[in-house]
């Protein structure tokens, strides 16, 4: 057992995914540096419910100057935050700030309309890639201090703002007093990340890697904020990602709380129950096998398969797995920070695009699949060559 970085409590282990390395950590191929790797364990707080790591990444190995993601990357995902600073907006929200800003994709939306915004981003790449398109950023760490200095210098912010951020820290008492520092008496804190429910509900485990400490639930969520003198006034179930929730919380008594939050921490009843959670592992388990399985069965049947989408949660499956350049040739992927380079731990070869659409092969193991519809309606000419995808989640199969 450890401690929960949340109430203290007992945190109990239900799930080990076993030796990982950085998620994110592409290696160019003639790095003579030896490989980071962790032990990637999942443990169950029985006093709050919150869901975490049983082991910490120091937060300087996982975002630092070259951290290769950015927002922009996926259509769908610059029209959901659009659509998030659009809604800020039109609340009336004077000075926004977001936590984890990575390109600016939303508060590019907020500057264009001339709005007071802030964004604060400590991975220095994708930050200038902030500023260049003209949004405020702050190269830092969020926490207390850092609150009480943008307080200090731009007074009290309307909206607090995170998209996959939140569950990246571990810190989370800094993180929510530092909230508390900068928001304005009737300011929200919005937060967006992955959702238990979902990583349950469909088994997709790879959600599950160093950046995300914490796996959210209205519940835990609940508990967090109450500690912190705050309050979860609303939430909302959202597509992207995989599935994710939208919480959005306030100083007790400075909102009403909706019907939705009411609503699923109802149908949460039974989420952090140890049949639940050694139920999911017990179905992680079964994937692994599976997968193997079938791609050692086409090895050696001779049929090439190439990985698509150099995601972050690949890193979890492929190294849960043992899946290296004898299963999987290559992954394709857009982003040419990782182009060139070895895929974490696996040291499977990333390339571009081009790559992949120059010899098609028979099948593509699908590691990007929470954006599975627009890449299927992207990559037609790959169908239309008689190209199979090989999904995992939520369970293995292949579609021809």
């Amino acid at each position: 057992m450890s401690t929960c970085r949340i109430c203290a409590g007992a945190v109990t282990e239900f799930l080990d995914l076993g030796r990982q390395p950085l998620s994110d950590a592409f290696r160019l191929p003639d790095d003579p540096s030896e490989e980071f790797f962790y032990r990637l364990a999942v443990g169950v707080c029985g006093t709050c419910s919150m869901v975490q790591l049983m082991e910490e990444v120091p937060r300087e190995r996982m975002f630092h100057q070259d951290y290769p993601y950015v927002s922009q990357g996926s259509s769908v995902m610059r029209a959901h935050f659009r659509a998030a600073a659009e809604r800020f907006l039109a609340a009336g929200a004077s000075f926004i700030v977001e936590l984890g800003c990575n390109d600016g994709t939303m508060l590019r939306v907020v500057a264009e309309a001339g709005v007071r915004h802030l964004g604060v981003e400590p991975s220095g790449a994708v930050a200038d890639l902030a500023a260049a398109a003209g949004v405020r950023v702050r190269k830092d760490f969020f926490e207390e201090a850092t609150a009480r200095e943008i307080r200090a210098a731009d007074g009290p912010a309307d909206v607090i703002y995170a998209a996959n951020t939140l569950c990246h820290i571990p810190y989370m008492g800094s993180i929510l007093r530092g909230v508390d520092a900068l928001l304005a008496d009737d300011g929200v804190f919005v937060f967006e990340d992955p959702y238990l429910g979902d990583i349950v509900e469909r088994t997709s485990f790879d959600q599950i890697y160093d950046e995300h400490f914490f796996l959210f639930s209205a519940r835990s969520v609940d508990e967090m904020a109450r500690r912190h003198g705050l309050e979860l006034v609303d939430v909302e179930r959202l597509p992207v990602h995989g599935g994710e929730v939208r919480y959005t919380l306030a100083r007790p008594g400075a909102r009403p709380r909706t019907s939705a939050v009411d609503e699923l921490l109802a149908a949460e009843a039974d989420l952090a129950s140890r049949t639940t959670l050694d139920g999911f592992a017990s179905r992680v388990q079964k994937i692994r096998s599976d997968l193997v399985t079938l791609l050692t069965d086409l090895r050696e049947r001779g049929e090439r398969v190439v990985g698509y989408g150099a995601t972050a949660k690949s890193a979890t499956i492929t190294n849960l797995c043992g899946i290296g350049p004898d299963l999987v040739e290559f992954i394709s992927d857009t982003t040419p920070a990782k182009q060139h380079r070895l895929a974490p731990g696996s040291g499977i070869p990333v390339r571009p695009p081009a790559d992949f659409a120059a010899d098609y092969p028979p099948y593509a193991l699908l590691f990007a699949w929470n954006h599975a519809e627009e890449i299927m309606a992207k990559e037609t000419a790959f169908r239309e060559s008689g190209g199979k995808w090989i999904v995992y989640v939520p369970e293995v199969r292949v579609i021809g």
